[in-house]
């Protein structure tokens, strides 16, 4: 019986020819690069003339760079202050308008949406253009209500900077990432909540016992995807600060640094091994989330 059913399946390699474009450019664009770029990481190079190789010689450079920490701590700061209250709220609000009984609720989701549409770079330079200091709308109305007297220079404030960035990026993406959540509750079978309202369970209850529960996997793709992003976060605070990172380079994140030293002081090599440094921290966040999420509680 077997044996008749194996001779059934057809053995053909087509479907190989169907797959194949993808790989290929994978391979071109993809690939090549990752596996050139480590190569360059190992070397001295300008862009122009022959890469020279000093081992681990950048590396060890990007270990002692104290601007690199100080890039590193404005990354993480911005994304744990942007992250942490987008992924509760739009759990909240995704929750909320699961609900039947919601009037408008299309339109409400369409509406937290719509943010996620605008590309970074134009928050960016909308807010930038809000809080200039000479002819910001900000200062504009706060003197016309006589809150202050004089223009406040607000990008002058090293952690005021962080946090407006840090508020661009929960209005852009706490809607992408309620409509993730809201996909997660309507695959949940409400034959479960009711069964467990029947039981006496209140709506808190069902939310923390089963809701939250289920969504294990949802939750767990939405911080390890928000790592990734956070770690690369560039638009918003280029655009904010004009590329410069100030005050005093508080703005200045990881993926700015990479680029101003490889593209800017044309120290590719050290660019580099930055890019896969923070490789690594995206790696190990990525894995501390799983396993804390899998860690079974007794």
């Amino acid at each position: 019986m077997k044996h008749v059913f194996s001779n059934s399946i057809r053995k053909d390699h087509y479907g190989y020819f169907f797959i194949a474009p993808f790989f290929i450019i994978f391979a071109i664009f993809g690939l090549y690069p990752i596996l050139y770029s480590l190569y360059i990481s190992f070397t001295n190079w300008d862009g122009i003339r022959d890469p020279v190789f000093i081992g681990l010689g950048n590396y060890r450079a990007v270990v002692q760079d104290p601007l690199f920490y100080k890039t590193l701590f404005n990354t993480l700061f911005i994304w744990g202050v942007s992250v942490i209250p987008q992924l509760t709220v739009s759990l909240v609000l995704a929750f909320i308008l699961n609900e039947t009984w919601i009037r408008g609720r299309n339109l409400f989701r369409a509406v937290f949406f719509f943010p996620h549409i605008v590309t970074a770079a134009s928050f960016g330079l909308l807010v930038s253009l809000i809080f200039d200091w000479k002819s910001g709308g900000f200062n504009h109305f706060l003197v016309s209500a006589g809150w202050i007297g004089d223009p406040i220079n607000w990008k002058d404030n090293p952690w005021f900077v962080r946090l407006i960035i840090s508020s661009i990026l929960f209005f852009q993406y706490f809607g992408y990432s309620m409509i993730i959540y809201l996909a997660g509750l309507q695959g949940i079978d409400p034959v479960l909540n009711e069964a467990a309202q029947i039981d006496g369970a209140t709506r808190r209850q069902r939310f923390v016992k089963i809701t939250i529960p289920l969504l294990k996997p949802v939750i767990l793709f939405q911080v390890i995807t928000s790592i990734i992003g956070g770690i690369q976060i560039f638009d918003q605070p280029y655009t904010l600060t004009n590329g410069t990172g100030d005050p005093d380079r508080s703005a200045m994140t990881s993926i700015m640094y990479l680029y101003n030293v490889a593209f800017q002081s044309t120290r590719f090599g050290y660019g580099a091994a930055i890019a896969f440094y923070l490789f690594l921290i995206i790696i190990v966040f990525s894995i501390t989330s799983f396993v804390l999420s899998n860690r079974k509680t007794v």
